[in-house]
């Protein structure tokens, strides 16, 4: 076997940020660059109901979620690095496939395989950053990833756009083809294994069900893993039907890749703040008080949609908060839930990822097929998925919110830059 050429020096901590960021972007690439697109896609394959375009996305999501149940097992068993070329390798072929199919049946069953394979990217990601951190110096390095990844969300619907006019909607997977061939290259060239050899498990069906009993029975872990797809949940509910509501029911048109690019924006920043407060005040009061400003806002999101259904520019800012909101939300519940698991993290990521996209993919679909030509069903969904959250949360600290738990913060010794 030829091993790739070993680098000059160590992956830094900036390049393996960059790295982890772009791997998990190839996800947010296949949901983001699709949406300018859906109508035109829907018509060119043939979709009967204009509800049945989010489909295209739905499908997307809901096959992370499968896919996240695999890959953490596979990373437990082989390793990181070897796990996810596999899986970036997998994804190009799917974005191949779905460039020259002519059928929506089929566009949806590649959607869903390719969401699936995607998913390779988030679960090894957090799996790796577990590898090397711990505690809330993970939260901070999960933020910063989180900080650069959700540049994707904000350029990616322009992206799509501007290729729109140009060429057809084929040549967005053309793009997205193209992307995971450079990602490849750069993880078979630069990453090593993190994954230290004891902590190797092997793929028995019992161990499995133990693993799966002893993630889903940890208190401390739980109410954050239901709470976070609660949340998700109504984030895909609004990424379902934002093309519909924002470019139709607002009539604003090719102006939407701005207001969708625009609000990403808002949890760009907000990861970017919460990797910088996170280590000084502490995961749970970071996300406990965005979560409880979330309730509040996303139940004034559901009460303007009601009584001023066409505002806009009500609609636009109260959305641009929750949003940034669940930028202090995801790192760090995903970073608590975690915590418990440092000798079989990629199982644990792995579970936790499926249901965090699976469950919120499903509740999102659903969402999104309420879709009546208003912003309720998201206003609603939001609202009480995350005062859902908040009960959830509670459970697993106790009734008792804003403790700092005392966690030791260390760096798992060894390189990063190939072996």
């Amino acid at each position: 076997m030829i091993r790739p050429p070993r680098p000059p020096a160590e992956l830094g901590r900036a390049e393996f940020t960059m790295m982890l960021a772009m791997v998990m972007a190839l996800q947010a690439l296949g949901i983001d660059t699709m949406l300018p697109a859906l109508g035109e896609m829907a018509v060119d394959l043939g979709a009967s109901d204009p509800n049945h375009r989010q489909l295209i996305v739905g499908s997307y999501l809901i096959g992370m979620g499968a896919g996240s149940l695999v890959f953490g097992f596979l990373a437990d068993r082989f390793g990181r690095r070897r796990v996810l070329l596999a899986g970036i390798a997998t994804y190009c072929c799917f974005d191949f496939l779905c460039m020259v199919i002519d059928s929506f049946p089929m566009m949806i069953a590649f959607r869903f395989a390719n969401g699936m394979v995607a998913s390779a990217g988030a679960v090894i990601a957090n799996a790796v950053v577990r590898d090397k951190y711990e505690g809330d110096a993970m939260a901070s390095m999960v933020s910063m990833i989180a900080v650069v990844f959700m540049v994707v969300p904000v350029l990616a619907p322009t992206i799509g756009q501007a290729i729109l006019l140009f060429a057809g909607w084929r040549s967005i997977f053309g793009l997205m083809f193209a992307m995971g061939i450079i990602m490849f290259c750069w993880v078979y060239l630069r990453l090593a294994e993190t994954m230290h050899p004891d902590h190797r498990q092997d793929l028995d069906l019992g161990r499995v069900g133990r693993n799966f009993r002893t993630i889903l029975t940890n208190r401390d872990a739980v109410g954050y893993v239901f709470g976070a797809t609660l949340v998700f949940g109504g984030l895909y509910g609004y990424l379902n039907s934002s093309e519909q509501l924002v470019a139709h029911h607002f009539g604003l048109g090719e102006k939407f890749a701005y207001v969708f690019g625009g609000m990403a924006l808002c949890m760009a920043a907000s990861n970017f703040v919460n990797a910088r407060i996170v280590e000084k005040f502490g995961a749970r009061r970071v996300s406990h008080s965005a979560l409880l400003l979330f309730v509040v806002m996303a139940g004034l999101q559901w009460l303007a949609a009601h009584y001023a259904p066409d505002n806009f520019w009500l609609f636009a800012p109260l959305m641009a908060v929750n949003l940034s909101l669940i930028g202090f939300l995801g790192a760090n519940f995903s970073s608590i839930a975690l915590q418990p698991f440092r000798h079989f993290a990629g199982s644990a990521s792995s579970l936790q990822n499926a249901m965090r996209v699976g469950g919120g993919a499903i509740l999102g679909a659903l969402v999104g097929s309420a879709y009546d030509g208003t912003a309720q069903p998201v206003g609603m969904s939001m609202f009480l998925f995350s005062l859902l959250g908040l009960l959830l949360v509670l459970f697993s600290e106790k009734g008792k919110l804003f403790r700092r738990r005392k966690e030791t913060v260390t760096q798992v010794a060894g390189p990063i830059g190939p072996k």
